[in-house]
């Protein structure tokens, strides 16, 4: 049987939801220019994908992080895994936006965790980690234990890394990079010249161009 990475990363080629374009590369929130881009949330589409998902990174908080008493998904594309993931828990659920609303309540969290909360927080995707980080710092903010996070998916650069490090953030990750890269070269979804372009972004994303 395949390992989960090794699976969910076929499984994300088979719904087209990784993209590589060298020569119109995609703008991330952090502002680094990429060419290749990982939509994991397509698998929202897919009832047995969405499935599949839901059930391994269930399987991630209750492996990893027993102690979770709540969820809360980062807006906005983990608040429908984080639902996901907390339904099948059983537990409360809220999300945290990436920035107060400027209008109606003004609230940064969304929902209502019971005080004290052990909160595990979901993630669709972490790149440079900033995004997320900032969700788990209003969670902390608010005075709720921040216990890990579980995300779909990971590129696993080193200031990610760090970043999670220095926050005593614990990630775990159904998929990363180098699984879906493996998987795409093996089946031709990566043509050799695109996979070299992909190796000269990957020694430094911050600076690459095209």
């Amino acid at each position: 049987m395949k390992n989960v990475d090794t699976e969910f990363a076929a499984r994300l080629l088979e719904v087209k939801a990784v993209k590589v374009q060298p020569t119109d590369p995609f703008t991330w929130a952090s502002g680094w220019k990429s060419p290749f881009y990982c939509d994991n949330r397509k698998t929202l589409s897919y009832p047995e994908l969405r499935t599949f998902v839901k059930d391994n990174l269930t399987k991630l908080v209750k492996e990893y992080f027993p102690e979770a008493d709540s969820v809360a998904g980062v807006a906005t594309g983990a608040i429908a895994q984080g639902v996901l993931v907390a339904d099948a828990l059983g537990m409360p659920f809220c999300y945290v936006r990436s920035k107060a609303k400027d209008h109606g309540m003004g609230n940064l969290i969304e929902g209502t965790l019971p005080e004290d909360s052990k909160v595990v927080v979901v993630e669709d995707l972490i790149s440079t980690g900033g995004s997320s980080l900032k969700a788990v710092e209003a969670l902390r903010a608010a005075g709720f234990e921040v216990v890990g996070m579980v995300a779909s998916y990971t590129y696993g650069f080193p200031v990610a890394e760090q970043a999670f490090k220095s926050a005593n953030v614990k990630l775990v990750t159904l998929t990363n990079y180098e699984a879906v890269v493996t998987a795409a070269t093996q089946i031709g979804y990566i043509t050799e010249d695109q996979h070299a372009t992909l190796n000269e972004w990957r020694k430094d994303p911050a600076n690459w161009k095209k």
